[in-house]
């Protein structure tokens, strides 16, 4: 997993703040967005998450929801797949820290599906509410 930049050096949070010059940032953005694709790859649940993602935007755009719907299901949708980024980053962690099976580290890993598992039904019960009672309105 080596980068073609190097990552940023650790922070000593005795010194004052450094400049944050452009590049400073163009290189905090770009871990930021390696780190994303880097999640995303050879992820099966990361794809079904974003093509799930794809459907509620387009049955929101068909049923014309509101702006706080809208919002909602933005939020929702943004949640499932930063906690699976969470996730493939403690996986990879784990990876690295032990080859070998260690009970820690899937308990560890377990917890790490586990919340993943509680904000995807979280956001499936929202949209669930949003689009049944649109769905009613449009059938009544």
């Amino acid at each position: 997993m080596e980068s073609s930049q190097p990552s940023l050096p650790p922070h000593d949070w005795q010194t004052p703040h450094p400049v944050r010059t452009w590049t400073y940032w163009r290189r905090k953005f770009s871990c930021a967005g390696r780190g994303w694709l880097r999640g995303m790859q050879g992820q099966a649940s990361f794809f079904v998450h974003g093509i799930m993602g794809v459907a509620v935007v387009l049955l929101a755009a068909c049923l014309q929801m509101s702006l706080v719907e809208w919002s909602l299901l933005i939020l929702c949708i943004i949640s499932v797949l930063a906690a699976e980024l969470f996730n493939s980053a403690l996986e990879y962690l784990a990876q690295a820290v032990d080859k070998e099976y260690n009970e820690q580290l899937r308990d560890a890993l377990d917890c790490a599906s586990g919340a993943v598992l509680i904000v995807a039904v979280g956001a499936a019960c929202v949209g669930l509410l949003m689009f049944g009672n649109r769905l009613l309105e449009l059938l009544a």
